[in-house]
């Protein structure tokens, strides 16, 4: 990873600053790492793929979904720099207050974590985003997220073990694409639909 913009990213926001003490020094590890409340803080390899597929550009309007201790929201930050927004979406209440912690440690003021709306796909009032990042695994696509996004917008959301890209065309039609097969937490649980 060197050399380009996602790479920047990651040198520029390290995973460290996003795991609990106990974790901090597994974090070069590739893999998971438990973060607390069942979730985890992603393999940074898969994290890596899901922002190249996502190819956020600067001043970009960016959703995080499943945000959990935000270092996704971070290196979403990262990527749109100042002149753009993320939201970091979570349902659990703990790591909301531990991923705007973590946030805090660099200068993103134009990222910010709230808690996500129990039942509610993303931020229908906040529509449409330009860039749409999910890190929870969907039963079928969710057409609410689809709807968010803006024309030539981007979501990368794994569904039923698959890593989907879709892009939304002129008019509204969106184009899907198969990308590899990942793990991820269910969307459902951290949409609190338990």
């Amino acid at each position: 990873m060197t050399g380009d913009r996602v790479s920047a990213a990651f040198a520029a926001v390290p995973r460290t600053w996003f795991l609990p003490r106990s974790q901090r020094r597994r974090a070069s590890y590739d893999g998971p790492l438990d973060i607390g409340h069942g979730q985890t803080n992603s393999q940074p390899r898969t994290v890596e793929a899901m922002l190249r597929l996502l190819d956020v550009r600067e001043g970009d309007r960016v959703l995080d979904v499943g945000s959990g201790s935000a270092w996704t929201t971070a290196l979403l930050a990262h990527l749109t720099g100042p002149r753009g927004t993320v939201l970091g979406l979570e349902i659990e209440p703990a790591l909301v207050e531990v991923g705007r912690g973590n946030l805090a440690q660099g200068a993103w003021p134009w990222a910010r974590i709230e808690p996500s709306r129990p039942h509610v796909y993303g931020d229908p009032a906040g529509a449409p985003y330009d860039r749409i990042l999910v890190s929870a695994e969907a039963r079928e696509l969710p057409g609410e997220l689809v709807d968010q996004l803006a024309t030539d917008g981007r979501l990368v959301v794994p569904v039923a073990g698959v890593m989907l890209l879709v892009v939304m065309g002129p008019g509204g039609q969106p184009a899907v694409t198969r990308h590899g097969y990942y793990r991820f937490v269910p969307l459902r649980a951290s949409l609190g639909e338990r």
